[in-house]
């Protein structure tokens, strides 16, 4: 993973909450780069940087801060990412896809592996129980559902194969570091 090492193995998926009002200070080597973030989430480049610009899914360890920055991207930002994506290729507006993230914060779901995105093809719903995704399918309004915790188990096997194909980052940026000091 990209993560510092300083950081332990169980803390690296901690996924108590989906969104934080104040995420705990992070070392700017934290977090994953844009190209990483995008491939794990499958969607392009062009997508992340427009979705990052339109503030729909923003980066939580670094944002952009100038030409030349690059923004880090955490693992609930990738899932989030991932789960938008999901979104659009159902059919989902943009509009609705806002919508939906925006309640996911407000909401500020506590247990991903139980929550599941159910749609009627124009609006999102946010079921956090096995009762909830009955009561919206038996009222005739689901159409289809996105199980949350799938799609974490998702993310984290594809970091985990991007990771497994590149070598340290730190090590990468240290040698560039001293290839422009020599």
């Amino acid at each position: 993973m990209n993560e510092p090492s300083s950081r332990s193995e169980e803390s690296r998926y901690d996924l108590g909450l989906l969104f934080t009002d104040g995420l705990p200070d992070l070392d700017d080597a934290a977090g994953y780069r844009g190209a990483i973030a995008a491939r794990a989430a499958g969607i392009s480049y062009r997508q992340l940087d427009y979705w990052a610009r339109t503030e729909l899914v923003e980066p939580t360890v670094r944002g952009a801060a100038g030409s030349g920055s690059q923004r880090l991207y955490g693992f609930r930002d990738i899932l989030v990412l991932k789960l938008v994506k999901r979104l659009l290729d159902t059919g989902i507006s943009l509009q609705q896809i806002r919508t939906a993230v925006n309640q996911l914060r407000e909401a500020g779901v506590n247990d991903l592996a139980q929550t599941t995105l159910m749609s009627d093809g124009a609006s999102v719903y946010l079921c956090t129980s096995n009762d909830e995704v009955i009561d919206l399918v038996s009222r005739g309004q689901g159409v289809f559902g996105i199980a949350v915790g799938k799609v974490l188990r998702e993310v984290e096997t594809s970091l985990v194969e991007l990771d497994a194909e590149r070598p340290d980052v730190m090590d990468e940026l240290a040698e560039r570091r001293a290839t422009r000091a020599s």
